[in-house]
C-alpha cells in the first residue's frame, strides 16, 4: 500500500512514511493510493473477531512494511488497559444505541487511535534510531488522549497547544498535570482554529520541520484515521444481527475526522445507510451539508468545546473523493479557502455530498434538555457531545434500533455541566479523582508562528 497527498505533489509513500510525514510536504494531507475493498464473505470473517484481531485486520490492509507479528504486538499494547472483548459497549438508550468509545485512559474516543499512534511511533523511532517531536493542537480531547499516549517514551516530546479557557477544566488538568519531561502544553490566546493554524503553518516551514523532525497527532495523520475506521466495524458487528444489514451512524464532530473514519469504512463495503453529522452552534459543516456553504464564521464557545471549531481539517480529504480525485480542484478550493476564507460547493457536487452525508445542529439548550430527557427516560448519563448526536437523530427523525450515536466522552468530563442539567453530580472514575491534587505545568504564548518555533527550539531535545 502506497500514499499520497490530496494536492498531488507527494506520491508512493510506505504507511511509515505517511505516518512520520503527518501534513504531507506539499500542504496536503495523506490518503491511500486504493482504498481496499471487503464483500460478504470478508465482513463474515470478522464478526466474531475480538477487538485487537480485528484491528490487526484492518490496519494490516493498509500497511505492508510492519511484519505481522510486530503489527500484532503494537495493537495489543495499544489496547491492553481496555476490555478488548467489550471494548466499545454499545447500549440501548433514548430509544437508539449509543456507542461508549470513552473507556480508555482519558475518556475519551480519541484514546483509540492515539494510544495505537503512540505506540507505532515508538516502534518506527526505535527501528530508525530517531527522535520525534510532535506537534498538535487540541479543542479538548485530542490533547489529554495524545499526550497519554506518548507521555514518558524515550526519543518524543509532543508540545500541544489548546486555547486559554476554551477547553473543559477537567480536560486542561488532564493535559497539564502528568508531570511529565518531555510533554509541553502551551495555552494560546484565542481559539482552536488558531491554534490549528499555528500547527498547518509550522508544518508548512519544510525546513524547521525537518531540522526539529516534527510529527503530527491531529487527525491530519492517517493513522488516527485508520485507527477509527476499525471501530466503525465493530459498532457494526455489535449492532446487526447479520451481516448485510444496514445501519445509521451519528457522528458529534468539529474537525470531520471521525466522520471521515466512517465515510471511509462505508467505502471499504460497510453497510452504512446513513451517516450523520452532529454540530453544535459552530455549524460550518451542517451548512455545508444542507446548502453547499463552507464558509468560515467565528468560533463561539458552547457546552460541547471538542466541536467549537471553524475549520475542519479532515474536510480537505473527503474533497479529494468528491472531485474524483482531481488533486488540482482540491488545490485550487484549498487556496479559495485560504484567501477568500469559503469553498462553494453546488450542483452535481452537493447532490453526492448529500448522498453521502445528512447533518444537523443542536445549541447548549438543545443539548441539556436532551441530556435531561434520555436520563429520565433511560435512566442513562450522557455528555454534550453525545446529547448533540442524540438531538439530532431525533430532529432528522432516525432514531431507531438500528442507529448507533457515537459517545465520544465520558459525561465525568464535564461535571459542570452535569450538575446543572440534572442536579447530581457523574460519578467519577479513578483516572479523573486525583485531579486537582496535581500541579499544573503550563505554558501561555500569543498566536505567533515564530513565538512557536521559538518555544519548540528552546525545548525540544
Amino acid at each position: 500500500m502506497r500514499y499520497k497527498s490530496t494536492r498531488g505533489g507527494v506520491s508512493g509513500l510506505s504507511f511509515e512514511e505517511a505516518v512520520m510525514m503527518g501534513l504531507a510536504s506539499d500542504g496536503g494531507l495523506l490518503i491511500p493510493e486504493k482504498i481496499p475493498l471487503l464483500n460478504e464473505k470478508d465482513l463474515k470473517h470478522l464478526f466474531e473477531l475480538p477487538y485487537t484481531k480485528l484491528a490487526y485486520e484492518i490496519i494490516n490492509r493498509y500497511q505492508d512494511g510492519i511484519p505481522s507479528n510486530d503489527l500484532m504486538a503494537i495493537i495489543q499494547k495499544s489496547y491492553a488497559k481496555y476490555d478488548t472483548v467489550n471494548m466499545i459497549p454499545v447500549r440501548k438508550a433514548a430509544g437508539m444505541r449509543i456507542a461508549e468509545l470513552y473507556h480508555g485512559p482519558t475518556y475519551s474516543f480519541k484514546d483509540v487511535a492515539l494510544q495505537f499512534l503512540g505506540n507505532l511511533f515508538e516502534y518506527i523511532l526505535t527501528k530508525k534510531g530517531q527522535k520525534l517531536n510532535i506537534l498538535g493542537a487540541t479543542s479538548g480531547d485530542t490533547g489529554s488522549a495524545a499526550i497519554y499516549g506518548v507521555k514518558g517514551r524515550k526519543n518524543i516530546n509532543v508540545f500541544m497547544l489548546y486555547p486559554a479557557n476554551r477547553v473543559s477544566h477537567v480536560q486542561e488538568m488532564q493535559m497539564t498535570t502528568t508531570e511529565s519531561p518531555n510533554v509541553f502544553c502551551l495555552e494560546i490566546g484565542g481559539n482552536f482554529d488558531n491554534c490549528q493554524d499555528l500547527v498547518k503553518s509550522t508544518f508548512n516551514d519544510l525546513e524547521f520541520k525537518e531540522e526539529l523532525n516534527l510529527g503530527a497527532v491531529n487527525s491530519i495523520n492517517w493513522a488516527r484515521i485508520l485507527a477509527q475506521t476499525v471501530y466503525y466495524f465493530w459498532i457494526y458487528f455489535k449492532t446487526v444481527h447479520r451481516v448485510g444489514d444496514e445501519i445509521n451512524i451519528i457522528v458529534p464532530t468539529g474537525n470531520f475526522g471521525n466522520v471521515f473514519a466512517g465515510y471511509l469504512a462505508r467505502k471499504m463495503g460497510l453497510p452504512i445507510a446513513k451517516l450523520m453529522i452532529a454540530t453544535n452552534r459552530n455549524n460550518i459543516l451542517t451548512r455545508t451539508v444542507k446548502f453547499g456553504d463552507y464558509s468560515i464564521e467565528r468560533v463561539h464557545p458552547t457546552i460541547s468545546p471538542a466541536m467549537d471549531i471553524q475549520i475542519a481539517s479532515n474536510f480537505e480529504r473527503y474533497l479529494y473523493y468528491l472531485y474524483g480525485g482531481d488533486c488540482e480542484k482540491v488545490t485550487d478550493a484549498m487556496e479559495l479557502l485560504r484567501v477568500e476564507k469559503e469553498i462553494d460547493i453546488r450542483g452535481h457536487l452537493l447532490g453526492q455530498l448529500q448522498r453521502d452525508f445528512i447533518a444537523g445542529e443542536a445549541s447548549d439548550d438543545d443539548m441539556k434538555d436532551t441530556i435531561r430527557k434520555v436520563f429520565a427516560q433511560s435512566d442513562y448519563m450522557i455528555d454534550p457531545h453525545t446529547a448533540c448526536g442524540v438531538y439530532v437523530a431525533n430532529q432528522m427523525d432516525i432514531v431507531a434500533d438500528n442507529t448507533v450515536c457515537l459517545s465520544t466522552a465520558h459525561p465525568a468530563k464535564f461535571p459542570d455541566v452535569i450538575h446543572e442539567v440534572l442536579g447530581a453530580w457523574p460519578e467519577i472514575p479513578d483516572g479523573l479523582r486525583d485531579l486537582e491534587e496535581r500541579q499544573k505545568v503550563s505554558y501561555k504564548i500569543m498566536p505567533e508562528l515564530q513565538d512557536l518555533k521559538s518555544f519548540i527550539s528552546q525545548h525540544a531535545k
